[in-house]
């Protein structure tokens, strides 16, 4: 009797610390081990989230929800916006804001709606190894909707580019289904950067918030023809694998939170760096290198072990030239995969068609 109750009372302890670990785990305990940003590379963050906010605002002359101060979109600088009546379901709405300030031209896509039927199908619109994308596998429907909304905006994108001087920044941002669909546009026009204009790549960015998981890992961390740019973590093994519930994880999904807490959180940056530095920074800028380019590695590892189609991994210095050749034999692989896809889906066709064109010019 006495055995019993004490494998009993081990039991309900441990399913109590169980319970207790995950219902006090929030996210920021995976990134506690991530090195700081600094001021200077986060301060785009609250003003593009302000801009993607600008999209479910439905009069930007008396907005709602528009944080007062700098971050405020200013109604004049909207070139266009896009509502549901007019994409059709083909992707969420956007709107193109040109910031001559900061010399940006900002395409900024908005997030899921709860209550629109055509976002939940661009969502389920993909099955595993349904769409195959320059050496890796992307969500068919964000990539259908990324390929739709660059046949529709490419050429006021060029306009754009050229009028204000073509020495504007381009970025692309998009917060939930949005994110995956401007990180997918990015990727296009980063591989065909002459159709607007021949904009270079430096002039090129994507910030996606609460992102929509949009490409497979290999393509996300492949050395090929682009090095990645690591400001916080590589997924390794165990990383961005765990999703966290808690009692505000709605909440804090919310762009208009979001855009709140970032603004918070620059400002507390801004104050801890005012005073004069008197101390070493914790991680130095020679060790952080190394820390990422292992990371990189093992995130490349990690591909290989789960069996990723076309997934690579660099064992020195001399292999990469062999895998920057490797990555862009890899372009021509779109069109063959475009005969496969155009099988079995209706629009696929049309929307490979459009990006062998968009790439022949």
């Amino acid at each position: 009797m006495s055995f019993s109750c004490g494998v009993e009372c081990v039991l309900c302890l441990g399913c109590t610390r169980w319970a207790w670990k995950r219902c006090t785990h929030v996210g920021s305990d995976d990134s506690a081990t991530w090195p700081l940003a600094t001021p200077d590379e986060f301060e785009h963050v609250p003003r593009i989230c302000s801009v993607i906010l600008a999209v479910y605002e439905s009069d930007l002359s008396n907005p709602q929800f528009q944080p007062p101060g700098e971050n405020r979109v200013n109604p004049d600088r909207v070139v266009k916006r896009v509502t549901y009546d007019q994409t059709q379901g083909r992707a969420p709405p956007y709107l193109i804001y040109c910031d001559h300030d900061r010399r940006e031209i900002v395409l900024a896509i908005r997030g899921l709606n709860l209550v629109k039927e055509s976002d939940y199908q661009l969502l389920l619109d993909n099955r595993l190894g349904m769409q195959m994308f320059d050496g890796g596998y992307v969500h068919h429907g964000l990539l259908k909707s990324a390929i739709w909304l660059l046949n529709q905006e490419s050429d006021t994108l060029r306009r754009l580019w050229i009028e204000n001087g073509s020495n504007y920044d381009m970025i692309f941002a998009g917060h939930s289904l949005g994110s995956g669909v401007a990180a997918l546009v990015t990727v296009i026009v980063v591989n065909h950067r002459d159709r607007l204009g021949g904009i270079p790549r430096k002039n090129i960015r994507c910030y996606a918030v609460a992102p929509a998981r949009c490409m497979s890992l290999n393509l996300a961390v492949k050395c090929g023809r682009f090095p990645p740019e690591v400001r916080t973590a590589i997924p390794v093994e165990e990383r961005f694998e765990h999703i966290v519930l808690s009692c505000n994880a709605t909440s804090d999904h919310a762009i208009i939170w979001i855009v709140r807490e970032a603004e918070k959180a620059l400002e507390r940056m801004r104050e801890s760096t005012a005073g004069a530095v008197t101390t070493a920074p914790k991680v130095l800028k020679l060790e952080r290198l190394l820390t990422i380019e292992k990371e990189h590695k093992d995130a490349l590892e990690r591909a290989v072990s789960l069996n990723v189609p076309h997934a690579v991994t660099v064992t020195s210095p001399e292999d990469a030239p062999a895998q920057v050749d490797k990555a862009e034999s890899s372009v021509s692989q779109i069109h063959d995969a475009s005969k496969t896809t155009s099988k079995s889906t209706g629009e696929g066709l049309t929307g490979m068609k459009w990006l062998k064109s968009f790439s022949k010019g």
